[in-house]
């Protein structure tokens, strides 16, 4: 397998940020399956997880006007990297003006064994948990995560708690992936959460 340090990559008009290859769920729809790279981007898996000062670094070596967002997102759940996710956002909040989302499963609470919402106020603007289905059961089936069918439950929990420390909280599925009912399904879940659902385009 080739190997590289893309810590920073282009995606739209974001730049997206690569700390680890490491994720608690073994996703059967996970991209890395079928590629090592995004479309503008070199190969995602890292040689080595870079540490805060490497991806300092790698900001300094960019123009971070070009771009809207600052996302916490690569071939692994950035939250395998909590500490070093954290100091980078707070050291990226305190030099630049910037909108940060990470990309999450929601599963960090189950990642350290205790409640990890309140570590994100005043870092991320938007957490964007993959919701994936409805169904508990199902969920367990697409995402294989390590942690078992609780897994589920405890990404709603984290979902609910965490909107108290970050403005906005999203949800998403992938169109086409869910008949109209289960999205709708969804809806209700996100509501009765009181975070937003967006159906996210498929890509290939």
């Amino acid at each position: 397998m080739e190997k590289s340090m893309t810590i920073l990559y282009k995606v739209h008009d974001n730049i997206y940020v690569n700390l680890t290859n490491k994720c608690p769920c073994a996703c059967t729809f996970c991209l890395r399956q079928t590629r090592d790279k995004m479309e503008d981007s070199d190969v995602l898996w890292l040689e080595h997880e870079p540490s805060a000062d490497e991806v300092k670094e790698a900001f300094g070596k960019i123009n971070l006007d070009e771009y809207n967002q600052v996302v916490f997102c690569g071939f692994g759940e950035p939250t395998e990297r909590l500490d070093v996710l954290l100091e980078v956002a707070g050291w990226l909040k305190e030099n630049y003006n910037k909108k940060i989302r990470v990309n999450t499963n929601g599963l960090s609470d189950l990642i350290y064994g205790k409640d990890t919402a309140p570590m994100f106020e005043g870092k991320a603007d938007i957490i964007s948990i993959s919701l994936n289905t409805p169904s508990r059961e199902r969920y367990y089936e697409l995402t294989r995560s390590k942690f078992g069918i609780e897994s589920f439950d405890k990404m709603l929990e984290f979902a609910k708690n965490v909107k108290q420390y970050v403005k906005e909280v999203v949800l998403t599925t992938v169109e086409t992936t869910l008949t109209k009912e289960e999205e709708e399904q969804c809806r209700k879940i996100c509501e009765s959460l009181g975070v937003t659902y967006r159906i996210r385009p498929w890509e290939d």
